[in-house]
C-alpha cells in the first residue's frame, strides 16, 4: 500500500509525445516546466512509432523511478500509454492519465496491435473536432472504452504547436485535476495503514 509521505507526493509528471517528440515550443514542453521533478519518456527513435516497444519504454521509466505518477500523453503516445497500462502491475503508482489529441489505431495499424480496454486509473481524454489524426467521433468512442471523462476541444487541429498549442493552461489545470481527484483516495490509505500500524 502507497503511504503519501512528502517524499511521494505530489506525483511527478510524466509527459509521453507523440511521433517525431514534442519540441520546445509544445505544450507538453511547457507543462513539464509547471511541475518539479517532472520527466519525460524516450525513444530510440521518435520516427518509427512501435506500440509495444514506446509501450515498453514507458513501463521501464516508471519501474526506474520513484512514484507515483499522473501522466499527459500526446498523439500516437497515447496509444503508447494506454498500452503500457494494460499491465496492473504498471499501473499501481499511476494516479492519472490525460490523454491528449490520439492518433487513430487505424492510421498507425503498422505500427503494432492495439486493443483499447477500460483502464484502472482515473483519465481525461482531449479531442478535437478538426484533428486530422483522429476523427472526434472516434475520440469519444476511445474515451469510452479506456473509461475516460471525454473533452471537446473544439476546432483545436491536432492540439499541437502547429495548432497553436504552446503554453497551454488548461493542461495544467486537467493535470491538476486528476491530481486532487486522487489524493483523498490516496490520503484515506495513508490513514487505514497508520491505524493498522496502531494494533500491531
Amino acid at each position: 500500500m502507497l503511504s503519501c509521505t512528502k517524499s511521494t507526493w505530489p506525483p511527478r509528471l510524466v509527459t509521453v509525445p507523440g511521433l517525431h517528440g514534442s519540441e520546445g515550443a509544445h505544450w507538453q514542453t511547457w507543462l513539464e516546466r509547471q511541475f518539479a521533478r517532472s520527466l519525460r519518456v524516450e525513444q530510440a527513435d521518435w520516427d518509427a512509432p512501435e506500440v509495444a516497444a514506446w509501450a515498453k519504454s514507458l513501463r521501464d521509466l516508471l519501474a526506474r523511478e520513484r512514484g507515483p505518477f499522473v501522466l499527459a500523453a500526446h498523439s500516437f503516445g497515447c496509444l503508447a500509454t494506454a498500452h503500457a497500462l494494460q499491465q496492473a502491475s504498471y499501473a499501481n503508482d499511476v494516479v492519472g492519465v490525460l490523454f491528449v489529441a490520439p492518433a487513430s489505431q487505424e492510421k498507425f495499424a503498422f505500427a503494432g496491435p492495439f486493443d483499447a480496454r477500460r483502464l484502472g486509473v482515473p483519465s481525461i481524454l482531449i479531442g478535437s473536432e478538426t484533428d486530422p489524426w483522429m476523427s472526434l467521433a472516434g475520440s469519444r468512442d476511445l474515451a469510452q472504452r479506456l473509461g475516460s471523462a471525454f473533452v471537446n476541444l473544439g476546432d483545436a487541429g491536432h492540439i499541437n504547436t502547429a495548432a497553436g498549442f504552446g503554453p497551454w493552461p488548461r493542461a495544467k489545470y486537467f493535470v491538476d485535476t486528476l491530481v486532487h481527484c486522487a489524493a483523498p483516495l490516496r490520503f484515506r490509505e495513508e490513514s487505514l495503514e497508520v491505524a493498522q500500524h496502531a494494533f500491531v
